[in-house]
């Protein structure tokens, strides 16, 4: 398994050399975002990453992620025109040592929280999702780290209602149109792309959302039958609804060969259904993280894997979920736990 660490590029409060200093940690997941959603990156950007993550003595072969356009998911104006830019970016990106391309395909929103900075019962500050609060809230009055703000409400109420009037169905047909192009590309680049399940995996704000359990995603991987095309398995996103069977998904789909990444983080579920974010091990939330990883070991899994949101612990502040220490701290458990793994089962 290939360690590696979220990095918001040269922007981000955590530089590389701190980054370096995580045992185990052999590369970092970065993206270009001076470009618009659905333009071309530049050659220059995207070396420039490379560049820097090399001389810190890091991989770049993880992208998380390349957008893609909202005309894309809706099938209308400008769709095709996004798609060839989409196509050119994973060429792109290959000529650079890319790997892998992590993406979502949920409309609107990407990942979507009640609040930012919940004080947990230890001191720290965690993501969390109250259903009574989202049920609460103006989508077109909030913003949250990863949305697109480029929309003005207005334009934002309508596109929630283009959504609504496409359907789970509409955006299946999209879906599959999308991934009939682009992986024929990515298959001769040699890219594996990586889809990312949505977060969290239900509806919000009456909008369709589609990669959320297992038979969604098995209809998925059914759209196109190439190991290129296969997925980013988030325990943190799937794994807040308790239908979904992580450990089952992992053997599952790891035996497939169709994981190409792993996002890692534990999440305590509420008897209500809501949730909030907590430490990586296992005793922390809800998760069995242990009994993830002892599946990813057990299917032989050589793909990408990162420890996800973190708390803000130890007084630090910086980009909600994406501190230095409590994801260094998860992507020294998850280590250790793969060594341990490695040694013992000789």
């Amino acid at each position: 398994m290939n360690i590696c660490f979220r990095w918001y590029g040269e922007g981000d409060s955590i530089p590389l050399k701190y980054i370096k200093q995580i045992p185990g940690v052999r590369g970092v997941v970065s993206a270009v975002y001076s470009t618009p959603v659905g333009e071309v990156w530049s050659y220059e950007e995207i070396e420039r990453l490379k560049t820097l993550a090399n001389a810190a003595g890091l991989d770049f072969e993880v992208v998380e992620s390349v957008p893609v356009h909202e005309d894309i998911k809706l099938g209308e104006g400008k769709c095709d025109y996004y798609i060839e830019n989409y196509k050119e970016n994973i060429r792109r990106l290959a000529s650079f040592g890319v790997k892998c391309i992590c993406y979502n395909f949920m409309p609107v929103f990407d990942w979507t929280r009640s609040r930012l900075d919940h004080p947990l019962s230890d001191g720290s500050t965690a993501l969390v999702y109250y259903k009574e609060d989202v049920n609460r809230m103006d989508p077109q009055k909030m913003s949250l780290p990863g949305w697109d703000s480029s929309y003005s409400p207005d334009e934002m109420s309508v596109l929630i209602e283009k959504y609504k009037a496409l359907g789970e169905e509409g955006l299946w047909k999209n879906l599959e149109h999308f991934i009939k192009e682009i992986i024929p590309v990515a298959a001769e680049c040699g890219v594996n792309m990586a889809i990312h399940p949505d977060d969290p995996p239900w509806s919000v704000f009456g909008i369709p959302r589609i990669i959320t359990n297992e038979e969604n995603i098995d209809r998925f991987l059914a759209l196109y039958d190439d190991t290129h095309h296969g997925l980013t398995l988030c325990s943190g996103s799937l794994g807040c609804d308790k239908s979904n069977d992580m450990i089952k998904m992992i053997y599952k789909y790891g035996a497939m060969g169709r994981i190409h990444f792993a996002h890692i983080r534990n999440v305590k579920i509420l008897e209500d259904g809501s949730f909030e974010e907590s430490a990586h091990l296992s005793s922390c939330g809800s998760l069995d993280v242990a009994g993830m990883l002892k599946a990813y070991h057990d299917t032989g899994f050589k793909g990408y894997i990162r420890p996800d949101h973190g708390r803000m612990i130890w007084g630090e502040t910086g980009k909600p979920g994406y501190g230095l220490y409590d994801r260094a701290l998860g992507a020294v458990y998850i280590n250790g736990i793969i060594e341990a793994l490695d040694k013992y089962s000789k």
